[in-house]
C-alpha cells in the first residue's frame, strides 16, 4: 500500500488477535512494517514471525527481484521482528541498523540467524541515495533497545511503540477512522503499554520537538496525518499524567450486592456533583479496560468485599495490575463490604496509597446497607 511516492506499508493485519503483552484488545491489531524505495531499498521493522511469508509477498509484489540492502530493527520484541529470520534468509545481504542493546537481544532470539549489524547511537544517519534516515533512541519506550527513525526529506517519523494503537480492522490511515475512535485506541494502548515510561515519553517528545513531522508511522496501528497534532497534544498530557477534574471512574466487585450498592451511591453522589462517571464491575470486565478508562480519571475509587480474609481476586488483580502501570496524582477511595473482619478495605486502602494517590477516607459496612 503505497504511503508516498518510493514509500510504503507492508504490513500484516491480525483482527482475530484478542490479547497482548497480557491485556485484551478488542479488534486484533496490525504489525507495521514499511518499504523505502531508493538508490538502496530499506525496510523498516518485520511483523510477527507468523506473518513473514505475507511480509516477503508484500515486498516482492513492490520491487520483484530486487535486493532489500537495508534493516532498520527499531525494536526487539517478537511482534517486531518475529520475521527476521526469514527476511535474512531471503535477503543475505541485507544489513540490520540498530541500537546496541536491540542488536544483542535480535541475536540472543534468533541465534541461528546471520546477519550484519550495525550499532546505532542518537544523532547517526543512514543515506540510501537521496534519502537520509536519522536514528533518535527512546530507550525504555517501552523497552531498553528502542529507538525510532526520522526519514529527512519527507518529514516522516517511523516511530515504533510510540503513538501506536491497537486497530486490526483494515484501516491505514487516521484520514479513515473518526478521531473520537483513534483517541480511545491510542488511550488504551498508552494507557496499558506506555504509561510506565511517562517520564521517558517526555524525553522523546523533546528529542522530535525541533523535527518537521508531516507523517508518524507507528508499529501498531493506522498511520497519522490528519490527527497528528491531536494525538501528540494527548501523549503530553498523558506523559505528565493530566487528569480531567471532574473524572470519576469506579472499578468494583461484589459478592452479594452490598458492594454493588456502595458504588450505586458513589456513582449517584458524584453524579450529582456534576462528574463524568465510568462504572466498571470487574466480572464483567477486565482490567486492562478499567486501565484505559483510568487514564484521565482524577478520582479513582476501588472496592471490593471481603472474601478469605482478603480482596475479591478480580479486584487484587486489577490493583497489582494498576501498581505496575504507575498512574500517577489522583485521588484515591478505598469501599467495601464484609461479614466478619473486613480486611479487603485496608488491602485496597494501603494499595492506592503506595502508587502515590491522596486519599479520601476508606468506606467500610458490615453485611449490607
Amino acid at each position: 500500500m503505497k504511503l508516498r511516492e518510493n514509500i510504503y506499508s507492508v504490513r500484516a493485519v491480525d483482527g482475530d488477535l484478542r490479547v497482548l503483552h497480557g491485556y485484551q484488545i478488542p479488534i486484533g491489531t496490525t504489525y507495521n512494517a514499511y518499504l523505502v524505495l531508493d538508490e538502496k531499498v530499506t525496510l523498516i521493522d518485520f511483523v510477527k514471525h507468523d506473518f513473514a511469508a505475507e511480509l516477503i509477498r508484500n515486498i516482492t509484489e513492490i520491487i520483484g527481484d530486487r535486493p532489500v540492502d537495508y534493516l532498520i530493527c527499531n525494536h526487539a520484541e517478537p511482534d517486531h521482528s518475529g520475521a527476521l529470520p526469514e527476511i535474512v534468509r531471503h535477503y543475505p545481504q541485507a544489513v540490520v541498523y540498530a541500537t546496541p542493546s536491540c542488536l544483542k537481544e535480535l541475536k540472543a532470539y534468533y541465534p541461528e540467524s546471520s546477519f550484519e549489524g550495525v550499532a546505532v547511537k542518537k544523532g547517526d544517519t543512514l543515506s540510501t541515495g537521496t534519502y537520509t534516515f536519522q536514528f533518535i533512541p527512546m530507550p525504555m519506550i517501552h523497552w531498553p533497545d528502542s529507538m525510532s527513525a526520522y526519514l529527512v526529506q519527507e518529514k516522516l517519523l517511523f516511530s515504533n511503540d510510540a503513538f501506536g494503537q491497537h486497530i486490526g480492522t483494515g484501516e491505514l490511515s487516521d484520514r479513515e477512522i473518526s478521531l473520537e475512535h483513534l483517541l480511545s485506541r491510542a488511550g488504551d494502548y498508552y494507557a496499558n503499554i506506555v504509561l510506565p515510561y511517562s517520564v521517558q515519553v517526555g524525553k522523546l517528545l523533546g528529542a522530535v520537538s525541533g523535527l518537521e513531522i508531516d507523517m508518524i508511522c507507528p508499529a501498531h496501528g493506522v498511520i497519522l496525518e490528519q490527527h497528528l497534532s491531536r494525538v501528540v497534544a494527548k501523549y503530553s498530557d498523558w506523559c505528565e499524567n493530566k487528569t480531567i477534574d471532574n473524572k470519576v471512574v469506579i472499578i468494583y466487585d461484589t459478592m452479594w450486592g452490598t458492594t454493588h450498592k456502595l458504588a450505586e451511591r458513589l456513582r449517584a453522589e458524584y453524579t450529582e456533583k456534576n462528574c463524568e462517571v465510568e462504572f466498571i464491575q470487574l466480572s464483567k470486565a477486565h482490567v486492562s479496560y478499567a486501565m484505559a478508562h483510568l487514564l484521565e480519571a482524577k478520582y479513582v475509587f476501588v472496592g471490593s468485599p471481603t472474601l478469605n480474609n482478603q480482596a475479591m481476586p478480580t479486584v487484587a488483580a486489577f490493583l497489582s495490575y494498576m501498581r505496575g502501570l504507575k498512574p500517577k496524582n489522583r485521588i484515591g477511595c478505598a469501599f467495601g463490604s464484609y461479614g466478619w473482619s473486613g480486611e479487603s478495605i485496608t488491602q485496597i486502602n494501603e494499595a492506592l496509597t503506595a502508587c502515590g494517590f491522596e486519599m479520601l477516607d476508606p468506606i467500610k459496612v458490615m453485611w449490607n446497607v
